[in-house]
């Protein structure tokens, strides 16, 4: 086992996303993509009791060329999208969906958290899909707490929760469309574990709540993201406070990106084709009753 060591540690800034404040490690000044992994958003979002469905949540719109995926730490997601998906996840849950040539879907608060009211926390992870699968057809999957394996600590302090991929000889419920992992993570205060990853995989922590030392080394505090290099394969967290985190590792695409609203592809010829075939109706329709 050789460590990892660290590249960047970054500042989730504030940006207003269409109303409510997000979270962004990267991208960033500092960090530009953690590639495959484009962009993370990590939202915290009080919903009022009897607030109109149209006033919360993200309302339809397209993608395309990209997972958008939507780790759910509080409340629930309600997803719709123009191929006839519409299922409601909840707290310790995933949905992840491959956008492939197109698609139109939402993501709001479900009507039991609009009745009642409630804190909403997820985390959006936008995974780039690699050149020969980006004109794919789309694919929605959801997964609940009860469908996600998770393995225990010796002492019971850290649990982790397989989401995508392998760890620990346990595979996650979601096939990604190419390599990688994808994890979520409770450690408690004095709790310690050692991550393992291939060393050419490229792999990130993302602290929600918390602090962390980093390989009994460099402090992480949370609403920070660590960025590792590729120098080895292992990195150990330590928990100085009861913590939650999301770590994500993955073989690097190494493609050309481009990017411009909702659609990523690799040219701007690509970008163009998807803006003329979503205003031409070809990613389909979402109407919300």
């Amino acid at each position: 086992m050789k460590t990892k060591s660290i590249g960047h540690i970054a500042y989730a800034s504030t940006y207003n996303m269409g109303g409510f404040p997000v979270r962004q490690p990267f991208p960033s000044a500092v960090i530009e993509s953690v590639d495959p992994f484009l962009l993370l958003h990590h939202a915290e979002i009080k919903v009022s009791a009897g607030r109109p469905v149209s006033q919360a949540g993200v309302g339809p719109h397209p993608h395309r060329g990209f997972s958008p995926v939507t780790f759910i730490f509080k409340g629930g997601v309600h997803h719709r999208d123009s191929r006839g998906n519409d299922n409601i996840v909840y707290e310790g849950g995933v949905q992840w969906m491959n956008a492939g040539r197109g698609i139109i879907h939402s993501e709001r608060p479900p009507a039991d958290i609009f009745e009642k009211g409630g804190i909403q926390e997820i985390i959006q992870l936008w995974v780039n899909t690699p050149a020969r699968q980006k004109m794919d057809q789309p694919a929605y999957f959801p997964a609940s707490k009860e469908n996600i394996p998770f393995i225990h600590s010796t002492d019971n302090l850290v649990q982790v929760n397989i989401v995508a991929g392998r760890f620990e000889n346990i595979q996650g419920p979601v096939n990604a469309l190419s390599p990688l992992t994808a994890l979520t993570v409770k450690i408690q205060k004095h709790g310690n574990y050692t991550f393992r990853f291939p060393s050419h995989h490229n792999s990130f922590v993302y602290i929600l709540h918390g602090k962390v030392v980093v390989n009994k080394a460099e402090q992480a505090q949370e609403k920070h993201a660590v960025i590792f290099n590729n120098d080895g394969d292992a990195f150990t967290l330590y928990a100085e406070e009861d913590t939650q985190l999301l770590i994500a590792a993955a073989e690097p695409l190494n493609e050309p990106v481009a990017s411009n609203g909702p659609f990523v592809m690799n040219n701007e010829t690509e970008i163009l084709e998807a803006f003329r075939d979503y205003n031409m109706g070809k990613m389909g329709v979402l109407i919300e009753n």
